[in-house]
């Protein structure tokens, strides 16, 4: 299908040039990155304009709109369930909400009490509230409040027995470290404001309730050092809080402090700078830690309080070739969950390391393990899958039943609807799996429209789950296809190794690699695939299109991350030097240099249709990423295809967006792939 648009916005170049590692670099949209100068303002007011102009005049947005509304209204209706004693609170959308109230219920079939209500805030719908911490008793609720979706919140107390928010608070910022005192007189912290004037300093606090912020005890310092976070936990059996000091960047490294919860103790050095990833946490007086140290694929261990030396901790959960993604600890049992592939699979442990049971495993879906404490005698988990909307259960550990604590209703027929996995060569001739999707009497019916995604970073791993996107997009026949890259952790810590930092071009080869598969394949066509990620696979998207834009026919880019020569001069994007390398390396910098999509853009190049998305918000990757990406591109392609920014002061890394906004937006998106495939969308298929 053709698309007729007009010319894009002019925007003004202004080279900035520097020499880095004897290389000379020119940025032309160096001022895009001054987020709140009018020229910039301006030139994001017609960026909207020009992006707005192109979705209002492709028709049939009403019925894609229609079918989002009816995937998207049942889905996440309940989330985050805390077990405190017998009270259970948890996030729930109540109907015609636009976003989720927290709600807390005595007992399991006790009548739902709404506790917080943004809606009731009046500060418009953007605002969301979250569960931070409970007291031990139930008594006091800590919940946090975010304006659109950016990373720093306030933090609000409630007085959960008189229904009352209390006058003590945490300004808008970033809250690393929570815990109520035993006696409930007030809580400890770990807390910067957004806009400190001393942003690297991290120290742990005393609040007692009913006193100014002014006054609050500062009973341990980290230090001021770029990179560093500051963690808290507590004990009741041993009335101790311990503080973990995590210094993220290249080679992390974890301190331990313990201090006794009493007038005139100090913290008292535990571990010192342990190499690798190291998480404590207590369970009925005893110290456990999620780690990777001696052990790349993750392992649980239980860590003695007069003895820390490593060589004397204790496997609770011994290493796998499959990495430990998530844990949770009900009762004597810890419950563990691993990938394999597109496959999970969660075991259940004892306390003492042993009793090892496989409890729940699915080849092609994905649970999540969603307990928040270490306490409590029931396991809550989510179930999903490419054809499975979500569903949360609720497992009672001592009498061994299941329930179903929430399931989606989503208008939706799984049974027309075909799984596969594959897999295909990559350049070097390693072998990646494939998730492939579609509708069965299609998948193996020729070439079809295709959407591949991907990820391929941190470790991350892309297991199969119900989304309104994939969903709507199969229902009118696209292939949907998503490849185990490395740099993910599908496959265990080695095949994140093998994707990250001067190997990250592993990864974009292997999604490349996807694409000449289908192609070859006939399982899709020449301008018939297109792309899609955000965050780290919105460089993966960036990557791809800037090396292979003959590949693709359009491509979605959402909170990217595009210029790496500069992405570790914003926020706290420093301290991911570790899986990308920093550009202040020599070594690193002309590894980044090599794909740096931002960077490899060529004047004269037929790219694909582009939509970035991005926002003020995003205080992950900033969106001077997009803005730069965009305008760089709008300059340099020379195809007929429209390259576009969408972009939206809300809009930010977390996921908070009110649910009309989230369908308009998804609504957005698969108009763009829809019309610049040239796919008809038809009424909904019925079994």
């Amino acid at each position: 299908m053709r698309t007729v648009v007009d010319p894009p916005p002019a925007t003004p170049i202004e080279p900035v040039t520097e020499v880095l590692h004897g290389v000379e670099i020119t940025d032309p949209y160096r001022w895009l990155e001054d987020q709140n100068s009018p020229r910039t303002r301006k030139w994001i007011e017609e960026q909207s304009a020009y992006t707005r102009a192109y979705f209002d005049a492709i028709p049939g947005r009403d019925r894609i709109r229609k079918r989002v509304e009816e995937l998207l209204a049942g889905k996440d209706v309940v989330s985050e369930p805390w077990q405190i004693g017998d009270r259970y609170f948890f996030l729930k959308r109540m109907q015609n909400s636009e976003q989720h109230s927290i709600v807390m219920k005595e007992g399991l079939l006790g009548e739902e009490r709404i506790l917080v209500d943004p809606a009731m805030r009046a500060t418009g719908n953007s605002t969301a509230v979250s569960i931070a911490a409970i007291s031990h008793d139930g008594h006091f609720l800590a919940y946090s409040v975010r304006k659109g979706g950016t990373d720093h919140v306030a933090l609000e107390i409630l007085d959960v027995e008189n229904n009352v928010v209390l006058p003590d608070r945490l300004p808008d910022g970033f809250c690393h470290g929570f815990v109520f005192a035993p006696d409930g007189t007030g809580f400890y912290y770990s807390h910067r404001e957004a806009h400190d004037a001393r942003p690297n300093y991290k120290a742990a606090f005393w609040h007692r309730f009913g006193t100014e912020r002014s006054q609050d005890e500062e009973l341990f310092v980290a230090g001021e050092k770029p990179g560093l976070f500051l963690g808290i936990l507590d004990s009741l059996e041993t009335n101790l809080l311990a503080y973990a000091v995590y210094s993220a960047g290249a080679g992390p490294r974890t301190s331990v402090y313990l201090h006794r919860m009493q007038p005139g103790a100090a913290p008292s050095l535990f571990l010192l700078n342990v190499e690798g990833q190291l998480a404590p946490f207590f369970v009925r007086g005893q110290l456990f830690a999620y780690t990777d140290v001696a052990a790349p694929n993750f392992r649980i261990v239980r860590i003695g309080l007069t003895d820390p030396d490593p060589a004397q901790w204790r496997d609770v959960v011994p290493e796998t070739q499959q990495r430990i993604q998530q844990f949770a600890v009900i009762g004597e049992q810890i419950f563990v969950a691993r990938t394999d592939r597109f496959s999970t699979r969660v075991e259940k442990f004892d306390l003492n390391g042993g009793q090892q049971k496989d409890f729940l495993s699915s080849a092609h879906g994905t649970f999540d393990l969603l307990n928040r404490t270490y306490s409590g005698t029931d396991l809550f988990y989510r179930y999903t899958s490419i054809t499975d909307p979500p569903a949360l259960y609720c497992h009672d550990t001592h009498e061994e039943k299941e329930s179903i604590w929430e399931k989606t209703d989503v208008p939706f027929d799984p049974s027309l609807f075909a799984v596969e996995e594959v897999v295909y060569p990559s350049k070097d001739g390693t072998s990646i799996p494939l998730l492939l999707a579609a509708r069965k009497d299609l998948i193996h019916s020729g070439p079809l429209p295709t959407f591949l995604t991907g990820y391929g970073g941190f470790g991350s791993c892309v297991t199969p789950r119900f989304t309104a996107f994939a969903t709507f997009l199969m229902e009118q026949g696209f292939l949907f296809a998503v490849p185990a890259l490395r740099g993910g952790s599908e496959l265990g810590e080695e095949w994140h190794a093998a994707g990250k930092r001067n190997k990250r071009q592993n990864s974009f080869d292997d999604f490349v690699a996807a694409t000449e598969w289908l192609l070859s394949q006939g399982r899709s066509g020449p301008d018939r695939i297109a792309i899609g990620g955000g965050s780290n696979a919105g460089l993966l998207v960036g990557a791809a299109v800037t090396q292979r834009p003959d590949l693709f026919r359009a491509a979605i880019c959402l909170g990217p991350l595009l210029d790496m020569m500069r992405y570790h001069l914003f926020d706290l994007a420093a301290g991911w030097s570790e899986e990308y390398g920093s550009p202040d390396d020599e070594s690193d910098f002309h590894s980044l240099l090599a794909y740096s999509p931002y960077h490899r853009l060529q004047d004269g190049v037929a790219y694909p249709a582009m939509l970035f998305i991005s926002g003020d918000a995003d205080t992950r990757c900033n969106p001077m990423h997009a803005r730069k990406m965009a305008a760089r591109l709008q300059a340099a392609n020379r195809s007929e295809w429209p390259i576009l920014l969408d972009y939206k002061p809300a809009w930010g890394h977390t996921p908070v967006q009110p649910l009309s906004t989230k369908i308009e937006a998804l609504t957005d998106r698969l108009v763009f792939v829809c019309h610049e495939l040239g796919v008809q969308v038809e009424p909904r298929r019925s079994s």
